[in-house]
């Protein structure tokens, strides 16, 4: 299995989360909307300028930067 930061993975690839390295107040923010560990997450769309990045995790679409998409680890499925 390798790790991917979410920020490399391409649309439709899924992954699941195996790290979180932010820490603070956006941490807590990501956890609540569903970045935990062992939740998997879809890339659902790109901005045509490649950042931000849209992932479906729990059945909502959350857009993230790609400074915090690249501190989130998945392990693709």
């Amino acid at each position: 299995m390798r790790q991917i930061p979410l920020c490399d993975m391409k649309k439709g690839e899924r992954s699941v989360i195996k790290e979180l390295k932010i820490q603070g107040s956006l941490r807590r923010r990501l956890m609540d909307m569903g970045f935990v560990e062992g939740t998997a997450v879809e890339c659902a769309g790109v901005s045509p300028a490649g950042d931000p990045k849209a992932f479906l995790v729990r059945g909502t679409v959350i857009a993230l930067r790609k400074e915090d998409a690249a501190q989130i680890l998945g392990v693709a499925e």
